[in-house]
């Protein structure tokens, strides 16, 4: 993957919540959520702040303590997975200078943190739930903000 490639996260389909050094993660369109914690929750951060690729494993680089291959490959397979599971999509309209509140995101791990390759945890079990939920019957703007009605709801 190119270093100044950029990534967005799929919103609205797909929404999160961070919890200290954890990312909860949801996707609308196929009812699963997910985990991510430590580097991963870091990575998920800086996607979401619009920061290039090569500038989020510097950053994790500068956060971890670990072999610069094993970061770098690490953060790779992250964001392969997050794109196959379609929570982030590629930001062509991001090319430059990712906002600047991303370099702040995340806190330094503490000294010494070790890395840890991120993995992202999927859970399948509520995704009937999950699916039931109204939000899906809103328009682009969110909740409560509901669809017109289609000429295909009329027949």
């Amino acid at each position: 993957m190119a270093s100044s490639k950029r990534f967005r996260i799929n919103r609205p389909k797909v929404i999160d919540e961070a919890f200290d050094d954890e990312v909860v993660i949801i996707n609308f369109d196929t009812g699963s959520y997910y985990s991510l914690n430590k580097a991963g929750a870091d990575v998920w951060g800086f996607l979401g702040a619009g920061v290039a690729l090569g500038e989020i494993v510097e950053s994790i680089a500068g956060r971890y303590e670990g072999g610069r291959p094993e970061i770098e490959d690490g953060v790779h397979r992250l964001i392969a997975e997050l794109e196959l599971e379609n929570l982030i999509v590629a930001d062509g309209e991001n090319e430059s200078g990712g906002r600047p509140e991303a370099r702040a995101h995340a806190a330094p791990a503490s000294e010494n943190t070790p890395f840890e390759s991120p993995r992202l945890e999927k859970f399948t079990d509520m995704q009937e739930l999950i699916l039931l939920d109204p939000i899906h019957e809103v328009d682009e703007t969110g909740w409560p903000n509901t669809k017109p009605p289609s000429s295909k709801d009329d027949d």
